[in-house]
């Protein structure tokens, strides 16, 4: 597998699994091309699964007996049909605990299409609807994290690559393994010791394994990665199986370099404050109250009231024509938005997914694209090029240039998308402005004031911050760099058959289908500007924006005698938040002072890295500066943030959770010579 200069696989395809379908007296079962081996016998597939799986990992007994608030980890090497998974599934349902929640973590490298899983689980009537649910939300095969909520109370974290590549890209801890995956005869570069080593590595203290294999080099790998293995019946006509646990797994050193983004420890959060109710505040408070904590919104104005408040807002992401971390977290959160939207909004009335055409004006733009495109061989369905006639015809009105097509992508009512949020079951919306944050030994105590004038104090376990450019303005975060970013978005009513976009098209700005009979384009951006009133001079850079975008577009409206000018516009400002490196931040606040004391070595040598692990402030997180693409990475950057709360594995590889730390550029500061003790 090719590997990008970031030191992650290459951005890509994944490998679609190559199936025969083999006849048996009860019907056809799937076998690999690749591997000559079957998945599973449809005589006895099910029957084997409990057996070796669910049964010799004790999983009905320890389902019954889970009463931790943080979810049961399961981790699989080779996803498969996701029977296995789906049995682990149906049998927590059946012996845990109505509070209990699951947790599977599966690596595929050869992924099936959807429609080949629906062929394969469709032998089952009593494993239908979960089947059902995960063909409904499996992912797009690019190489990576995927992660699908399967119900209220699991959910699924689909790793898509090579086992041992992606279990050492894993920021969380396992249960019980189900080491599964073709027969070590058939498929030997899985089973080497790199795997054993990232299983113990990602493993909790007593975490069990099972496997349907007795072979040597198996039983040597788990032994020298630290695994006990015993040997056990096995199924049918198979004498022997292993069957094992770890009882002290390794230390996690992958951190030894960048020690200051340890994670926090773990702490109780049966109650979380979230400060701020645009989308990032929203989406935490969603992804929280899904986990059955107690969420207390806080907003000194309404849902959606700041630069989450447009009616109707682009879902999209430029990725850079060279591999890097922000493009890798990007992609990531647009295809997590499109999964998270279709869940919560089946019906279509929140978003469209009606694509978004990315137009290159200009030679530069063109050459970027071209580059983007070699460098990421994604599948079809997540991006392709499309030249000037592909492009006029999917807009559905003349366009000049060609560019990158984003079938899945589309536009969102951000305003109306926060407003059914905080109405999800769980959040509890309070209006006031908090001004004070005060720490005990029991968590925190938020201060503020009401819009009648009365004080407001809200007890938390923890808290999340996430007031866009405002997130600073307390004790904890002040230091913390946020860029205020004016913007404002035009709207025109449209006259009757005047032409419009039938799909979002962007270029300098966008311009997205009509809502409601209303064409909305922009969006200005004015670094360092926190004002956000309507002006006549904006609405006329989006007019010019606009005709950039779709040259002749006013001249055809002009011939059907219908103007367009800034008269007859309106429209809506407002402030967005930027860091430094335009990656937004989500994750643990840092002590900053403290880290200024514990790294100062690294100003004379930043290759003397102290083994000291980031000093963080108890229990209080942040998620900003989301810039103008939040609807791409705030629901995901919420899931981040809900995870490392809850002490879950994380829906990123550990270095993009990394490069969204809050602390980052204190680090970089502290190397630059830029804070000093």
């Amino acid at each position: 597998m090719t590997h990008a200069p970031d030191g992650l696989p290459a951005l890509t395809s994944a490998t679609p699994a190559e199936l025969e379908w083999r006849e048996e007296s009860s019907g056809l079962s799937p076998h690999s091309r690749v591997f000559d081996d079957v998945y599973f016998s449809r005589h006895d597939g099910r029957a084997e699964t409990e057996h070796v799986f669910i049964h010799a990992n004790h999983l009905p007994q320890r389902f019954q007996e889970w009463t931790l608030e943080r979810p049961f980890v399961i981790g699989e090497t080779g996803f498969g049909t996701g029977l296995n998974m789906l049995c682990a599934w149906q049998a927590f349902d059946q012996h845990a605990p109505a509070g209990a929640r699951l947790h599977l973590v599966s690596t595929e490298r050869y992924p099936m299409s959807a429609a080949d899983l629906a062929q394969a689980l469709a032998g089952w009537p009593d494993l239908a609807d979960r089947a059902a649910a995960l063909i409904e939300a499996w992912p797009e095969p690019v190489i990576g994290v995927h992660r699908l909520t399967l119900s209220p109370r699991v959910t699924l974290d689909l790793h898509i690559g090579d086992s041992s590549e992606r279990l050492a890209l894993l920021d969380g801890r396992v249960d019980a393994w189900f080491l599964d995956g073709f027969a070590p005869a058939k498929n030997p570069d899985m089973w080497q010791p790199a795997l054993f080593e990232q299983m113990a590595a990602r493993s909790r203290p007593g975490a069990t394994f099972a496997t349907f294999t007795c072979a040597g080099i198996v039983k040597r790998g788990l032994k020298a990665a630290g695994f006990q293995w015993r040997k056990v019946p096995g199924h049918g006509r198979k004498r022997e199986m292993l069957a094992g646990e770890i009882d002290t797994p390794p230390a996690d050193k992958r951190r030894q370099a960048t020690p200051w983004y340890s994670p926090p420890p773990a702490l109780p959060h049966r109650r979380v404050a979230v400060i701020g109710a645009g989308i990032a505040g929203c989406a935490t408070a969603e992804a929280l109250a899904r986990r059955g904590i107690e969420v207390t919104l806080i907003d000194s104005t309404a849902p959606g009231a700041g630069a989450s408040g447009n009616e109707q807002g682009a879902l999209y992401v430029k990725l850079a024509a060279d591999t890097n971390h922000q493009s890798r977290v990007y992609l990531a959160g647009l295809l997590y938005s499109q999964r998270w939207l279709a869940r919560l909004d089946g019906e279509g009335q929140l978003w469209s997914p009606c694509g978004v055409l990315q137009l290159a004006h200009g030679d530069r733009e063109a050459r970027r694209q071209r580059r983007f495109l070699e460098h990421h061989p994604l599948p079809h369905s997540v991006v392709h090029s499309i030249d000037a006639a592909q492009a006029s015809q999917l807009a559905g009105v003349p366009v000049t240039a060609g560019g990158l097509c984003y079938p899945g992508a589309g536009w969102v009512k951000p305003r109306a998308l926060c407003e059914f949020l905080v109405a999800r079951p769980g959040v509890n919306f309070v209006k006031a402005q908090i001004h004070d944050l005060k720490a005990s030994d029991q968590g925190w105590r938020l201060l503020g004031t009401a819009a009648d004038g009365s004080q407001v104090a809200v007890d938390a376990d923890q808290v999340v911050i996430a007031t866009a450019h405002q997130a600073n303005q307390f004790a904890y975060t002040q230091g913390l760099p946020l860029q205020p970013v004016r913007g404002q978005v035009s709207r025109w009513r449209l006259p009757p058959d005047a032409p419009a976009p039938q799909r979002v098209v962007c270029a300098g700005g966008y311009v997205a289908p009509p809502l409601e009979g209303v064409l909305t384009f922009g969006a200005t951006f004015v670094p360092g500007r926190s004002d956000a009133d309507t002006l006549p001079e904006d609405h006329a850079a989006n007019l010019r924006e606009l005709d950039q975008t779709l040259p002749g577009y006013s001249d055809r409206l002009r011939a059907q005698g219908i103007t367009l000018s800034t008269e007859s516009l309106d429209g809506r400002g407002g402030v967005r938040c930027a860091s430094p490196d335009k990656s937004p931040y989500a994750g643990p606040l840092p002590d900053q002072q403290a880290w200024v004391e514990d790294y100062a070595v690294l100003e004379k040598d930043a290759t003397r890295v102290p083994d000291t692990p980031g000093r963080h402030h108890r229990g209080l997180w942040i998620s900003a500066a989301h810039g103008s693409r939040g609807l791409a990475s705030a629901p995901l950057c919420a899931e981040v943030l809900a995870s490392r709360i809850c002490d879950e594995p994380l829906p990123l590889e550990a270095p993009l959770a990394d490069h969204l730390h809050p602390g980052r550029r204190v680090i970089r500061d502290i190397i630059q010579g830029k804070r000093r003790h």
